[in-house]
């Protein structure tokens, strides 16, 4: 690995180390470390320790899942395969199934401008707007639908689904999001029209100069119109207004790395998200 990738996937190890930190506990088990939530909100996961000198083992995994249970949590884990190359076959052994996402670093000379994808607008969400909390459950609604019907294909669920979702929201999740924009942790966006309103969104969230590109959703109705490259050009461009020097993000699938890759990004390794496997 040569030294420039090799320190910038330091710089990741802590960011992804310091993002729960300021909402959530730390408990050790051997080379891993549990963020456990203090209060309502998304519940956090294991990751490798960062003061660890020995890798993970099936004995540390298997501790942190029970402990997880104990206290109501998912089953979760996330890690950089490039970091912990060992920890993907012992999380398997541990009979958990491990998404290998695309890890992407933004090269900025190759940020378009977000106007080349689509004509949809793409607003940043402003705190001191009066319609902010309505604007961050939107954001998070159409996230909701965007996900829960996860690829790139168009299907039918749109603005009535978005909707839908509103009442289905944790408040907890949205006055955390609306703090952390407030404070200049994280950046918030929705791209709308006047007739259909919010198709898509996306977050950011910052630790000084590193930031994670996340949560970029279209509503299923509104895919292959440019939206989510749109969105996460956008968010790209505020985040390097702002002083921001590293930007990188995780994508799904492959098929989703492809729309990265006109924005600019680059793959630089494979982020690793484990979680029970489905019982068939």
């Amino acid at each position: 690995m040569d030294l420039a990738r090799a320190d910038v996937l330091d710089r990741l190890e802590r960011f992804y180390d310091a993002v729960p930190r300021d909402g959530a506990r730390t408990e050790d088990y051997g080379a891993l470390v549990l963020f456990v939530r203090d209060g309502d909100g998304w519940p956090f996961y294991a990751r490798p320790r960062l003061d660890a000198t020995e890798h993970p083992t099936l004995a540390d995994v298997t501790a942190v899942r029970a402990r997880q249970r104990e206290l109501g949590l998912p089953e979760a884990f996330e890690w950089v395969h490039e970091h912990q190359p060992d920890l993907l076959a012992v999380a398997r052994s541990a009979g958990l199934s491990v998404l290998e996402a695309p890890l992407m670093l933004l090269e900025p000379e190759r940020l378009p401008d977000p106007g080349t994808f689509s004509d949809v607008p793409v607003r940043v969400l402003d705190p001191g707007d009066p319609g902010f909390a309505a604007d961050i459950a939107l954001r998070r609604a159409v996230a909701a639908v965007g996900f829960a019907n996860g690829g790139t294909a168009r299907g039918d669920a749109g603005p009535a689904e978005r909707d839908a979702a509103l009442a289905q929201l944790d408040v907890a999740a949205l006055e955390e999001e609306a703090t952390r924009v407030a404070d200049g942790r994280r950046i918030s966006v929705l791209a709308e029209t006047l007739d259909e309103g919010a198709l898509a969104s996306g977050m950011a969230m910052r630790v000084d100069d590193v930031a994670e590109i996340a949560g970029v959703a279209t509503l299923p109705s509104a895919r292959q119109r440019g939206l989510g490259a749109a969105v996460t050009a956008t968010l790209a461009r505020e985040l390097r207004a702002a002083g921001t020097d590293l930007i990188f993000l995780s994508a799904g699938s492959e098929d989703i790395a492809r729309v990265y890759l006109r924005v600019g990004f680059r793959r630089i390794g494979t982020a690793c998200i484990a979680e029970p496997a489905a019982v068939i």
